[in-house]
């Protein structure tokens, strides 16, 4: 997959597309995957990266989601433990059963929480990740051995998975491309062409990097941007009322020490309404998260003060070793396309079910939603995309197509295994040129044979592309991401035959990027 290649395949199509999908996240990059392999010529359009907003920036988690079983969402619930199992199963590589212990610090809450997870394992049904237990005191620390002792009577486990979103998120665009859909990342709609009833029928888009604009006509234009998607229906229609109500959720990232053991911590009651998690994740440990509500969404969310004291504070409640900001090795914020219900000022109470507008453009709108239930939000948008469109109906079939990169032994790659079936071909790139095995930095394992294959065949463009989203280096260590960003400049500058002046303006670009992912702006 290279934007090269895209791009010839663009030209080479003639006459309107069936569906314009706008928006490179895990729900646009689902309908490309849903509509392309119904048959229906497709082309997907990212104004930046695949993943740049809030897909690479959740807690990475594959989950029911035990708060909103709490919430009485019994339906929410059940539809995510279902596609939960479907994950697991079509993307072996990159979704892992993961225990999470409830630990209990008074008499009332292992009765408590433990009915609810019973009742949350049954709903899954065939699709469960293993049944739930209670574990005595001794348990519990054998599971968290770093977990505060003070007051500690036992705990509760349960089992759900755990993934690496962007590099999900890239897997579910290679497999748009390969089922026959056009995707484009640094494309920009900058407008919509309508017919003459006024209904929208096409795109106006600009490519990021060369300026050049070119027009393309669909039968149904599928707006799936997110936090953003506001935007682009008043575009259509300018009169349209807002529908989402944006809320930003952080995470902090400390080193592994934090949480030894294989399994993680769900703090299912916070102070702000919410529920907590530290999880291994990368052999570091991953903090959150918050529900800040937000004025507006911006493409680079940056986590407030109150944000990273509050997760702090909380985390040190149950953690042996107290966090300290200097302990954080990098902080990320995302945005939540929560859908407006009244009163939004309560962002934590509103519904994580996904909503899709027939607008009055004719343009069809997608939000909403949790990582988990994509592929489910993809086919629902889909059939209703379809029908309004007038194509020919066809059956949804991604229930059972394996992802880019499947692999049921991804474990044997080591490492790389979360490349799957993509990994000895990286493998290879080492073994050819030796110098390309050599780490990035002595903190992280990432290799620079990653940098270029993220560029050759993940449509990487930029420093941050592949220390954010092809490696996950920028949200696991911010410091030695920078650190890393001259080697991977330089690396990209050959792939891409681009000059010095690029890399001194690809760094600088990066460097900015990363002054928000740090606990403090030190660098």
């Amino acid at each position: 997959m290279n934007r090269t290649e895209m791009y010839r395949r663009l030209r080479a199509h003639a006459g309107p597309w069936d569906m314009i999908v706008v928006g490179g996240g895990a729900t646009g990059a689902g309908v490309a995957i849903d509509a392309a392999s119904r048959g229906y010529e497709v082309l997907l359009l990212e104004r930046s990266d695949f993943g740049k907003g809030t897909s690479s920036r959740s807690t990475k988690l594959v989950h029911g989601g035990v708060r909103y079983l709490e919430q009485g969402n019994v339906s929410l619930v059940m539809e995510a433990l279902k596609e939960r199992g479907l994950l697991l199963r079509n993307a072996p590589h990159l979704v892992r059963n993961l225990g999470f212990v409830v630990p209990n610090y008074d008499w009332w809450e292992a009765p408590f929480y433990g009915v609810g997870l019973k009742l949350y394992n049954l709903l899954a049904g065939k699709h469960g990740f293993g049944a739930s237990q209670f574990l005595s005191r001794e348990e519990t620390l054998e599971r968290l051995p770093n977990l505060n002792t003070e007051g500690l009577r036992g705990g509760v486990i349960y089992f759900d998975g755990q993934f690496d979103d962007s590099r999900l998120l890239i897997n579910l665009v290679s497999t748009a491309s390969e089922q026959g859909a056009v995707a484009l990342n640094y494309a920009e709609v900058t407008g919509l062409s309508k017919d003459g009833d006024g209904f929208v029928n096409g795109v106006v888009v600009r490519d990021v990097e060369s300026g050049e604009e070119f027009a393309a006509g669909a039968r149904v234009v599928v707006n799936a941007t997110g936090p953003f998607a506001d935007d682009l229906r008043r575009k259509a229609d300018p009169a349209a009322e807002p529908m989402i109500a944006p809320s930003q959720g952080i995470h902090l990232v400390l080193d592994g020490e934090f949480l030894a053991g294989e399994s993680a911590i769900m703090v299912p009651h916070t102070s702000d309404g919410r529920v907590l998690f530290a999880i291994p994740w990368h052999g570091h440990t991953l903090i959150g998260t918050t529900d800040t509500p937000v004025a507006e969404a911006v493409p680079e969310p940056v986590a407030q003060e109150q944000e990273i004291e509050f997760v702090l504070q909380t985390a040190s409640l149950y953690l042996a070793k107290k966090p300290t900001r200097g302990d954080v090795r990098s902080v990320f914020a995302g945005i939540r396309p929560l859908v407006r219900a009244g009163d939004s000022s309560s962002t934590s109470a509103l519904s994580r079910g996904h909503t899709i507008r027939i607008e009055n453009s004719g343009m069809v709108t997608v939000c909403g939603g949790k990582w988990t239930t994509y592929r489910n939000m993809a086919e629902d948008c889909v059939n209703h995309a379809a029908t309004l469109g007038q194509l020919a109906e066809r059956g949804c079939v991604t229930e059972h197509l394996n992802i880019h990169g499947f692999h049921s032994s991804a474990s044997r790659f080591g490492r790389l295994e979360v490349y799957g079936s993509d990994a000895p071909a990286i493998q290879q790139l080492m073994d050819a040129e030796p110098s390309l095995a050599e780490p990035l930095h002595y903190d992280l394992p990432y290799t620079a044979a990653e940098v270029v294959w993220a560029v050759r065949e993940e449509m990487a463009r930029t420093v941050e592309d592949v220390l954010a989203r092809r490696t996950r280096a920028l949200f696991l260590n911010a410091r030695a991401a920078i650190a890393m960003a001259p080697r991977v400049a330089q690396l990209m500058a050959r792939e891409l035959d681009r000059d010095a002046e690029w890399e001194a303006a690809q760094l600088v670009a990066f460097h900015e990027t990363a002054r928000g992912f740090l606990p403090r702006p030190e660098c």
